[in-house]
């Protein structure tokens, strides 16, 4: 059975579900950062997907990938599958900017994570829905 892996769950807050994917919000406001967790049960890297569920993923990596183009306008997306610290398959999406604190290294441990504004979360979480096509 499924279950989010709890230090992804303590460092994003929930988005929405996709058709195979639970989208989250990275808490670290420095980027427009989605995290994406197949809701599946002992996956720990990419190779581990059917096909079936191979081809969904890369459409909703795809599918949110454009959400944050749309949004954001970045300079850069950057898109990793990396599960060293966290072994559950997850996979982040990451809008790079030429000025972002981090640029051009990444993201991990460059500066300490910000956070979100209350208000400012839950209104992005809302233009992420809407422009994902879902209510929650």
């Amino acid at each position: 059975m499924y279950a989010l892996h709890p230090q992804l769950a303590d460092e994003t807050v929930p988005v929405c579900d996709l058709d195979l994917c639970r989208v989250l919000l990275s808490k670290d406001a420095n980027y427009p950062w989605l995290v994406l967790s197949p809701r599946r049960d002992g996956l720990r890297d990419l190779h581990d997907l059917n096909d079936a569920d191979g081809i969904a993923v890369l459409d909703e990596i795809r599918r949110c990938s454009q959400v944050l183009v749309d949004l954001y306008r970045p300079d850069k997306m950057n898109v990793a599958a990396l599960g060293n610290q966290v072994p559950q398959l997850h996979i982040h999406i990451i809008a790079r900017f030429t000025a972002d604190p981090a640029w051009p290294g990444p993201v991990w441990g460059r500066v300490p994570a910000a956070a979100y504004d209350d208000a400012a979360r839950d209104a992005l979480i809302s233009r992420l829905r809407a422009a994902l096509g879902q209510n929650g």
